[in-house]
């Protein structure tokens, strides 16, 4: 086997199909910042970051990583999902300035006739129109088979029939989805095996769900059989169970199968804790590779094996992934710089952001507020979310209650430059605040959707001087996907505020 044919190629998809875990919603500085580490630092081949035509803020978003991509050789390894439309999805495109579109088909015929309620010919000729059109303008289509799972089991003349007519419009790669992560690894190996023998030319790549808990395992099998590229998301976020995670799947590959693939392994910790941070989903302690235990031994006949020979280790090394083993007699912690800190956390940050985190930090001290190491995430979540050229911006809040007293809260926003005040009362602090923001928010006739949950948490071994993190869902009537959003303040209040603040910017397309 050579080196070409033994390597595999790594698309990312945590900022597209990632964000479509419930309640994560990148802004725009989270996805430049998660961009700029996958392809700088981890090395993933290329990072699927978005979907075409979703919103203003999406189109803003891909627009200024695309600036940062070119100044960096970097544009051909940003790509987007987009859609059969003929001429919308590319005219985006040509807006924003991507080059590659991931172009989203029927890969089942059961989703072809039932949800597009199409034939096969008219689906083929509409792919051909959009692919055609993609193609004048200097864009690279690559075409996603969604449910080809389902379609090969159920359907495999259709999938047949499919790749024999798309394989002669300009198409690059193939991709085949498990969308609803239906598969087994036998089931992987067999279809696969099958495409690559009808089809020997052709470039494919397999795209894992994990809702069998099979997902690396069908990757391995999708590789061997003669996928040439995977798809994963770091934290194996996506949508239910989640996509195949990076972090497992690219450590298997290494370990357990003769192909390589780009991926900087020391980097994968780093990556982790750094959509762990953005996204707000916290990932379990025993997660495989990237958990915080996963490295840890507790029982002291392991210590006593490791000292007389790593009798207790086994491959996946934590140096490997720039961590060390812990013997769990609990850690030494001293003061540091803000780098530091970050480090110990396993994270990385772009220059610009550290500079704002260290700001924050000084803030909260003039303040005589107590920041630890623990608060560091809090921070850096807060500020990555904020807008400061949104449209609407809450100047000044100013909430009254306690026992006895009636809470009673006066608020003054400014909405696009013009000052709006009110006031409020209500059974707590946080009910006035909205009582009074939503005067103004009549006056402007804007609407906001139904909170339907409240969170709040602080650090672990957080005081009571410690930062708190608020999370608020909100969901609009007749709509099952909420929209879940983050404060961050030394005040639970205020916390609550900056949630309900962010929330605006999210309707109001300033994200």
């Amino acid at each position: 086997m050579t080196e070409s044919n033994s390597r595999i190629e790594i698309l990312d998809v945590t900022l597209r199909d990632g964000e479509q875990t419930n309640g994560v919603s990148f802004s725009w500085q989270q996805k430049l910042n998660i961009t700029k580490h996958l392809l700088k630092d981890l090395k993933t081949d290329r990072v699927e970051i978005a979907s075409a035509r979703v919103s203003p803020g999406e189109f803003e978003a891909v627009k200024k990583i695309i600036e940062w991509a070119k100044s960096e050789g970097l544009q051909n390894r940003i790509e987007i999902l987009g859609f059969v439309d003929y001429d919308k999805t590319v005219e985006w495109m040509n807006g924003t300035g991507v080059r590659v579109l991931n172009l989203l088909t029927k890969g089942s015929l059961n989703h072809l006739t039932n949800q597009l309620r199409k034939t096969p010919a008219e689906h083929f000729s509409d792919i051909q129109k959009t692919v055609e059109y993609a193609a004048k303008s200097g864009i690279t289509v690559n075409v996603y088979l969604e449910d080809w799972s389902n379609g090969y089991t159920h359907s495999r003349d259709y999938v047949l029939e499919y790749l024999s007519v798309v394989s002669k419009f300009p198409v690059s790669k193939f991709y085949l989805a498990d969308t609803l992560g239906v598969l087994s690894p036998a089931e992987v190996r067999n279809a696969i095996t099958d495409l690559v023998k009808e089809f020997p030319k052709l470039w494919f790549e397999f795209h894992g769900h994990n809702d069998y808990d099979l997902a690396v395992a069908n990757c391995l099998e999708a590789v061997s059989a003669g996928v040439r590229g995977l798809h994963v998301a770091v934290n194996g976020l996506g949508e239910r169970a989640g996509n195949s995670p990076l972090e497992a799947v690219v450590t298997a590959l290494h370990d357990k199968t003769k192909y390589r693939t780009s991926v900087v392994e020391r980097e994968i910790t780093n990556a982790s804790r750094l959509v762990e941070v953005f996204s707000g989903k916290r990932i379990s302690d025993n997660r495989p590779i990237v958990g915080e235990d996963v490295f840890t031994q507790t029982a002291g006949v392991h210590a006593d094996g490791d000292k007389k020979g790593n009798l207790y280790a086994n491959p996946i090394l934590p140096e490997r992934f720039g961590r060390a083993r812990v013997y769990a007699l609990g850690k030494l912690a001293g003061k540091a710089s803000i780098t530091e800190n970050l480090k110990q956390l396993g994270m990385v940050l772009s220059p610009e952001i550290e500079k704002k985190v260290l700001e924050r930090v000084i803030e909260l001290g003039d303040q005589n507020k107590t920041v630890t190491k623990e608060d560091l995430p809090y921070i850096i979540s807060d500020i990555t979310g904020e807008n400061l050229e949104a449209s609407f911006r809450i100047e000044t809040c100013t909430v009254t209650s306690g026992i006895g007293v009636k809470p009673k809260a006066e608020v003054k926003v400014n909405y696009l430059g013009k000052d709006y005040m009110a006031k409020g009362e209500g059974d707590g602090g946080y009910d006035a605040f909205m009582n009074a923001l939503g005067k103004i928010l009549k006056e402007l006739n804007i609407q906001i959707p139904t909170l339907s949950d409240y969170e709040v948490r602080i650090p672990p071994g957080g005081n009571t001087n410690a930062l708190v993190e608020t999370v608020i869902t909100w969901k609009k009537d007749g709509e099952t996907n909420p929209i879940r959003t983050i404060g961050i303040d030394s005040d639970q209040q205020v916390a609550a505020v900056k949630a309900t603040e962010r929330l605006l910017h999210i309707l109001l397309g300033n994200v």
